[in-house]
């Protein structure tokens, strides 16, 4: 079976990541960050079909 892992996780590390970086709309890696989070957030069960996808293909072997 392959190494499957939540979409949750990797989200709440998107959110680690960006609350890292002090809000700054004018810092583009703080806009990539929160507009890539926000987006996933509401895409979750697309993201989940993906990471489904790629965890099949081995994708995640060497997390965990």
């Amino acid at each position: 079976m392959p190494n499957t892992i939540r979409a949750e996780k990797l989200l709440a590390e998107l959110n680690r990541l960006r609350q890292d970086l002090d809000k700054d709309p004018a810092d583009i890696e703080w806009v990539t960050l929160h507009h890539v989070f926000c987006f996933v957030s509401y895409k979750t069960a697309d993201f989940q079909k993906y990471l489904d996808e790629e965890a099949a293909k081995g994708a995640f072997e060497a997390l965990e």
